[in-house]
């Protein structure tokens, strides 16, 4: 196995480097067995760091991006990354995970598009995986970062922390690997993916596979399925927000200078346009199938004996927070969680804005962070 990092803004490998970088890194973590048995080789994890490791490699945090996140929690877009840090905030001197004291880990999830190995990226024969992709679960994606974690020399995490996807993989990190993870911080998250829950994912793969550009996942010599995965952000985005906000920001207020009556938009269709155009700019479709896919997987209770018997395996103290508002992974299934005998009392973080408060109320969040880091 192989570290290499990346000079700023050309994406040439410069070998092996061990001092502070903002910029992605890349390590080559060999073959990882899937749970499904199938063999997934020569694979390549994408990630950043900040901070230093310490001699006694025991000041570690590992950060969990959600569905379509990536390794660039913190920081500006750049010529490697097309878009700004996604929990702006969390991470930097005096923030909650405070680079002069912790080393924190951020890396792209197995099956993604922004450097790990994932449908876009080549397979043994050179050509994009595509349709060749295996499915990969939550599980799958966890082996794969504790791979990176070898690597990097670190033994234990301080903490890891996540919210939503990130957050099924923190959970699945306490339950596989108790002795390697010292506290679970999980955001607007949940036990097992629901039958609710699947119901809002099958349209969405279904608009992307029913996209004439599709062609069975081999479309990287053309055209992608930007306009299925359009309508698949849409449906998803709908689960992000809460009603109310909708109502309140949106109500039947038409798109400026169309009129509804006469074939023209709302102004909530008009959003809902704009949130699906812009992943097409930045995200792989069948990137977008496989991390949706294995989301649909996860059940920690699944292989365990159930839910309550998965949780009594977690040594982690446990921390949960939930959002109000979250339609999507409603509070009740956060409580479940937080009956962990390890758990700390459950937090619940007041918002409008549905499972995207997570994302977006960053006073709350870093607060529970912080608590959470700190607290012993």
């Amino acid at each position: 196995m192989a570290l290499t990092s990346l000079q700023r803004g050309t994406g040439r490998p410069t070998g092996p480097r061990t001092s502070r970088v903002s910029g992605r890194r890349y390590a080559d973590i060999g073959s990882v067995t899937l749970e499904s048995g199938r063999v997934l080789p020569g694979v390549r994890m994408a990630y950043q760091t900040w901070g230093t490791l310490n001699a006694a490699a025991d000041n570690a945090v590992l950060v969990l991006h959600a569905l379509t996140g990536d390794s660039h929690v913190v920081g500006p877009a750049g010529p490697d990354q097309p878009t700004p840090g996604w929990w702006d905030g969390l991470i930097g001197p005096a923030a909650p995970l405070d680079d002069s004291r912790y080393f924190v880990v951020a890396a792209n999830v197995l099956g993604g598009c922004r450097g790990s190995t994932g449908p876009s990226t080549p397979a043994p024969d050179g050509r994009p995986w595509g349709s060749r992709f295996p499915r990969v679960t939550v599980r799958d994606q966890v082996a794969a970062e504790a791979a990176l974690a070898d690597l990097l020399g670190i033994r234990t995490f301080a903490a890891v922390v996540g919210g939503s996807m990130g957050g099924m993989r923190a959970l699945e990190w306490a339950i596989m690997y108790p002795d390697r993870v010292r506290r679970c911080i999980a955001i607007a998250t949940t036990p097992s993916f629901s039958g609710d829950q699947i119901a809002w994912s099958a349209p969405q793969l279904a608009a992307i596979r029913c996209d004439p550009n599709f062609r069975g996942g081999d479309y990287y010599d053309g055209a992608p399925p930007l306009a299925g995965m359009a309508i698949a952000r849409q449906i998803a985005h709908v689960t992000y927000r809460s009603a109310r906000e909708l109502n309140e920001r949106f109500g039947r207020a038409a798109q400026e200078g169309e009129d509804p009556a006469d074939g023209g938009r709302f102004a909530v269709q008009s959003y809902l346009d704009h949130h699906g155009d812009k992943l097409g700019r930045r995200f792989d479709p069948n990137s977008y199938l496989v991390l949706s896919e294995s989301m649909n997987s996860h059940d920690i209770g699944r292989g365990r004996g159930g839910t309550q018997a998965a949780l009594a395996l977690i040594n982690a103290e446990l921390t949960v927070a939930v959002v109000d508002s979250d339609r999507l992974f409603p509070p009740e299934q956060g409580a479940v969680l937080a009956t962990a005998p390890t758990a700390q009392p459950l937090v619940t973080i007041r918002s409008d804005y549905g499972h995207d408060g997570f994302l977006i109320e960053a006073e709350q969040i870093a607060a529970v962070v912080r608590e959470a880091v700190e607290r012993g």
